[in-house]
């Protein structure tokens, strides 16, 4: 099934077509009135020198309004080989498909909502025939079974035609233009880009990136250039500064050969006051007992971070590069 992008945004046609495999453009007056646009002949020039097949209106009352307005626009310098014009279905219309098509122009019979006029299309040997489903199902209409009817009349009778998919509103639309086996879907850049969208599959992209990086990127590469530490000689008051200034919630303890004594945590703070009130506000660091600090080398990977961080029940890790204390990798970092 052929995709066509269906717009007159200039902006979106541009980004749209990057993807490099819409096989064509299909605008109509109504979405050029939409977005403001006063010269036509203007922007269809420009339209279809972006686009590899431009689907464009050649309005008329008549068969003779029609035909000429299809030769005017292709005066203008439009490639014939890369133009369709689009025909409303009417008596008017058909006789017009069928005299272009003598001249090898490349005609959409569109509007259809009915077999019946698809057929008149068909036999007037237009090159697309194109139901407007949304359009049809406003009205209360089983558009998909006119479409299946439609793409069973071209299949049956070897009709040398395809039949377009337009009016869409939803992905659900596409995936009914799939199934019912339709030539050509013409779709809004909105709904387009909503067809390779799906929860499960954000989930698991997301899963896939975040494996990847706990088993690639270093500790050393995601900690924080915050790296506070106190030496025993200082007070509380210093380390709660530190901590505080840091943004962390516990500061490295260094003795004095500069190696790491241990760590003061904001808990331990907490469980100090309950112990002594606020006389242990007064304690100097060496006043204090601290366990063998968790630590981890800059270098380890963040899975095995992640591990200690699970099996010591900690928010935050000592890291060193050697005997050197050089940061504190938090939690949060690994998010």
């Amino acid at each position: 099934m052929e995709l066509y992008l269906d717009s007159a945004d200039l902006r979106e046609i541009k980004e749209a077509f990057k993807l490099g495999f819409l096989k064509g453009l299909t605008t109509t007056p109504t979405f050029m009135h939409r977005h403001g646009v006063t010269d036509i002949d203007g922007l269809i020039l420009k339209l279809s020198d972006m686009v590899p097949v431009l689907q464009i209106e050649a309005l008329g009352k008549t068969a003779d309004e029609i035909v000429n307005e299809a030769h005017r626009q292709l005066a203008l310098g439009l490639n014939k080989e890369k133009t369709v014009f689009k025909i409303p279905i009417s008596i008017e219309g058909v006789k017009a498909c069928k005299r272009l098509r003598n001249e090898n122009i490349l005609v959409n019979v569109h509007l259809i909502y009915t077999l019946q006029q698809a057929y008149m299309a068909l036999e007037a040997g237009a090159n697309y025939v194109c139901p407007l489903v949304g359009r049809l199902q406003d009205q209360g209409h089983d558009a998909l079974d006119v479409v299946e009817q439609i793409v069973n009349a071209v299949e049956v009778y070897g009709y040398d035609a395809k039949v377009m998919f337009s009016s869409v509103r939803h992905p659900e639309h596409v995936r009914n233009a799939i199934n019912l086996g339709a030539h050509v879907c013409t779709i809004p850049w909105k709904v387009m880009k909503m067809l390779t969208e799906n929860a499960f599959t954000s989930i698991g992209t997301e899963q896939f990136y975040e494996h990847t990086r706990m088993m690639t990127v270093k500790v050393r590469d995601i900690m924080g250039k915050s790296n506070p530490k106190v030496s025993m000689d200082d007070s509380l008051t210093d380390a709660l500064v530190k901590m505080t200034e840091s943004g962390f919630g516990c500061v490295s303890v260094m003795n004095g050969s500069e190696k790491l004594e241990g760590v003061f945590t904001d808990g331990d703070l907490r469980r100090l006051i309950e112990k002594e009130g606020k006389e242990g506000l007064q304690k100097k660091m060496s006043d204090l007992k601290y366990k063998t600090p968790i630590t981890i080398d800059g270098e380890a990977l963040l899975h095995e971070a992640s591990l200690v961080f699970h099996d010591k029940s900690v928010d935050n890790i000592i890291v060193l590069h050697g005997d050197e204390v050089v940061g504190i990798l938090d939690i949060q970092d690994l998010n």
